[in-house]
């Protein structure tokens, strides 16, 4: 077994596992009728809609109406995916000022 069908099927595993994540999970980049931008564009939505999660389990907690132990995990969820996405954009800036920098 490869390493990329190894991580295949640990993903479809963990997604089987949780089903209510598995309906809004990412579809592979390797499946027929997918590009990087399609899979690009979901990754973007897909974390909007988990620091919105966040947002609104933090009001709901101020209003009293939510769990404290679901805020701290929405909030941590959130936390988290906005650590990965500053740090894909730094990458990309990076990239972008090597690939400037190249001599020509």
């Amino acid at each position: 077994m490869t390493i990329p069908a190894a991580a295949a099927a640990a993903y479809r595993a963990a997604a089987q596992m949780n089903p209510q994540t598995a309906a809004s999970a990412i579809t592979p980049a390797e499946l027929p009728g997918s590009s990087f931008s399609d899979f690009l564009s979901g990754a973007v939505k897909d974390s909007i809609n988990t620091i919105r999660q966040g947002e609104q389990a933090a009001t709901a907690q101020v209003q009293g109406k939510a769990n404290l132990v679901d805020v701290v995990q929405q909030v941590n969820s959130a936390e988290l995916t906005l650590d990965t996405v500053v740090a894909v954009r730094d990458k990309v800036v990076a990239a972008y000022q090597a690939i400037m920098n190249m001599p020509v």
